[in-house]
């Protein structure tokens, strides 16, 4: 069995659903979607709640940040997929900082229970939950929440992607970039400038965005930016995601060769890559 064969149904029963032939999105995506959802938020809850209180900060072996905040968004999420759907591994990445990542299959969960750690310690509150579902490789289901905000992006590939925020939901694509230059969104916490300058010498550029966590692939969905270069380390839990959420959006993600950015690699390490916003049409 792929792990995509089946799909469990309430109360236990089994139902078949479309073979995992590729990245391409099946009805069983659409009825995870608000699940997920849910789950981010609920996750959130939990990760304010910490926010709120004067908590620690350890260093783990890779001399990133973790807190409570981590920990317990992590131990709330990961047995909620398991139990929504118990044939997909479950990469999340305290556990797999731990060494406890397990094989990945065919279709598979990619989860960052608190993206953005230094923008939670520095308060800033730039700080997502996300959670994504790879298949053969390609993250086709994506969400992004912004707890600080109740700020919610969401996609699924092939269907939209869509903003929800103080109570209003609607859907958001990402634009061609416009002919007199473009908005870059940065990191905030990561990266050195002068080498993204470097890099983007030679294209026009009208104004620079810094975000922390995924809020940067919001961007792009949105409409609020076009490019952003990542020349430095990120793991697949980081981006996944975001994404999926862009890629819904009608952007995309590559490495610098200009290969798309794939999912499930040994070790979860990502290349540099660059998102961009849609691509433009040919001459008319």
């Amino acid at each position: 069995m792929t792990g995509c064969d089946e799909i469990p149904e309430q109360g236990g029963s089994r139902s078949r659903s479309p073979p995992c032939a590729g990245p391409a999105v099946s009805a069983i995506d659409q009825d995870l979607l608000p699940r997920v959802e849910a789950l981010a938020r609920a996750a959130g809850g939990l990760i304010l709640e910490v926010y709120a209180t004067d908590f620690a900060v350890q260093d783990k072996a890779d001399t990133s940040p973790v807190t409570l905040a981590d920990e317990r968004a992590e131990a709330l999420i990961t047995p909620a997929l398991e139990r929504l759907r118990p044939d997909w591994p479950v990469v999340a990445e305290e556990a797999a900082g731990r060494g406890q990542a397990p094989r990945v299959a065919s279709c598979f969960w990619l989860v960052d229970p608190l993206d953005g750690t230094r923008e939670f310690v520095a308060r800033n509150g730039e700080f997502t939950v996300n959670i994504a579902i790879v298949r053969q490789g390609q993250p086709v289901l994506g969400v992004v929440y912004l707890p600080v905000a109740d700020r919610l992006y969401a996609g699924v590939v092939g269907q939209g992607a869509w903003l929800e925020e103080r109570g209003r939901r609607q859907a958001i694509s990402a634009r061609v970039a416009p002919a007199a230059g473009v908005v870059v969104a940065c990191s905030r916490s990561h990266g050195d400038a002068a080498s993204l300058k470097a890099w983007l010498q030679g294209q026009p550029v009208t104004a620079w965005v810094p975000a922390g966590s995924s809020l940067k692939f919001g961007l792009l969905a949105q409409r609020q930016a076009d490019i952003y270069p990542r020349l430095g380390r990120t793991m697949e839990w980081d981006t996944a995601a975001g994404h999926a959420v862009l890629a819904a959006a009608g952007g995309s993600v590559c490495d610098l060769e200009g290969r798309a950015l794939r999912y499930g690699k040994p070790g979860f390490e990502n290349p540099f890559f660059v998102a961009r916003g849609a691509p433009a049409g040919p001459p008319g």
